[in-house]
C-alpha cells in the first residue's frame, strides 16, 4: 500500500513539475557569442572652407575666405576617457605675411555621465613670418633683409607664435539641449609679451530629427559669449596696455552624413581704434581696423572618424 501511494505521489510530482515548466519561458542554451575585439585606436580627419576666419571675435584672414584641415589620432582607455594628439592648419592673413597657422594640440577627454571634460594644451604656430616695419618710421626690425615694409605705421613681430593651456566641461541635459564652459591660458600671448586668458559659455540647442523626416538631414542652433583679458606689452610693441574685450556668435547649422554647414553671426564690443592695436592690420589706415566688427561667416565642413566607416 505505502508503496502504491509513493508511486502515484511519483507520478502526481512529475506530472505537476512537468506543467509548470511548460508555463516557463524556454531557455535555450547554444553557443556563447564570439567576444568582439575591442580597438582602443582610433582617427579623426576632416577639412572646412569658410567665407572668414574668425577667431574670438577677430578676423584671421583679412576677411576673406580661408580653408582648413586637421588629423587627430585617439586612444580610448575605456569608454569614457580618450587620449588624443592632434595637428591642423588654417590660411590666414597676417601683417607679417605668415605663411599659415599650423597647430599641434594633445589633451585627455574624461566623461562621467552627462559631463564631459576636455583638458590640453593647444600650440599656435605661424611659419615664414617675417618682421613688419613702417616705410614711414623704419627700426622695430633688427635685420631689413628679413623685413616686410608696411606703409600705414603697423608693426609686428616676425614670430608671432604661442600656447595655451585650457580645460572644457560640456554638461548634456537631454538629446537636444547641452550648456558648457571654456577656460584657455596663455602665458604671452600671440607673443605680445603679456598674458592672456580667455573664458566663454556656450550652449547648443539639437533639433528634432523628425523635423526632416526621413531625408537624413539634421539641424541646430549654438552660441558663445566669451571674454578675453590681455594686458602690458613688451617693448617691441611699445609697452601699451591691450584693452580687454567682450565677444559673442551665434549660429544655426545643418548636417547630412559627414557634412555641416554652419551660418553664424559675430561680433565684439571693441571699437576700431582698439581693433588696430590687437590686430596690426595691414590694409587699414593705421588707426582703425574692421577687423573685430560684426559680420556674418559661412563654413561648410566634413568631418570623419576611421572607426565610423569600418
Amino acid at each position: 500500500m505505502n508503496k502504491t501511494m509513493l508511486s502515484v505521489a511519483a507520478v502526481l510530482a512529475i506530472g505537476v513539475g512537468s506543467a509548470q515548466a511548460a508555463d516557463l519561458p524556454a531557455k535555450v542554451y547554444t553557443k556563447a557569442p564570439p567576444v568582439v575585439a575591442f580597438d582602443p585606436w582610433d582617427v579623426a580627419f576632416g577639412g572646412a572652407i569658410m567665407s572668414d576666419y574668425v577667431f574670438r571675435g577677430i578676423s584671421q584672414s583679412n576677411q576673406k575666405p580661408s580653408v582648413t584641415a586637421y588629423f587627430e589620432p585617439r586612444y580610448n582607455i575605456n569608454p569614457n576617457l580618450q587620449l588624443y594628439v592632434g595637428s591642423s592648419f588654417e590660411s590666414i592673413s597676417f601683417t607679417n605675411r605668415a605663411a599659415a597657422e599650423v597647430d599641434i594640440y594633445g589633451g585627455i577627454r574624461p566623461t562621467f555621465g552627462p559631463v564631459a571634460f576636455d583638458f590640453g594644451v593647444w600650440g599656435y604656430l605661424y611659419p615664414g613670418g617675417k618682421c613688419a616695419d613702417s616705410l614711414i618710421a623704419p627700426g622695430a626690425c633688427p635685420l631689413a633683409l628679413d623685413t616686410v615694409y608696411v606703409a600705414n605705421g603697423n608693426i609686428m613681430k616676425k614670430d608671432v607664435s604661442f600656447y595655451e593651456a585650457y580645460g572644457k566641461v560640456n554638461y548634456t541635459f537631454n538629446d537636444t539641449f547641452s550648456l558648457g564652459a571654456t577656460a584657455f591660458y596663455s602665458p604671452n600671448f600671440l607673443n605680445f609679451g603679456t598674458e592672456g586668458t580667455y573664458a566663454s559659455v556656450v550652449g547648443k540647442v539639437i533639433v528634432p530629427p523628425t523635423w526632416f523626416g526621413t531625408s537624413g538631414i539634421g539641424a541646430f542652433v549654438s552660441g558663445e559669449f566669451g571674454r578675453q583679458w590681455l594686458g602690458r606689452t613688451d617693448g617691441f610693441y611699445g609697452n601699451i596696455v591691450l584693452p580687454d574685450y567682450n565677444t559673442w556668435n551665434v549660429g544655426l547649422g545643418f548636417t547630412y552624413k559627414v557634412f555641416t554647414l554652419d551660418l553664424r553671426y559675430t561680433d565684439t564690443d571693441l571699437s576700431k581704434g582698439n581693433c588696430q592695436a590687437i590686430t596690426s592690420d595691414f590694409g587699414s589706415n593705421g588707426v582703425e581696423s574692421n577687423w573685430c566688427g560684426e559680420r556674418f561667416t559661412a563654413k561648410l565642413s566634413a568631418d570623419v572618424t576611421l572607426q565610423a566607416v569600418k
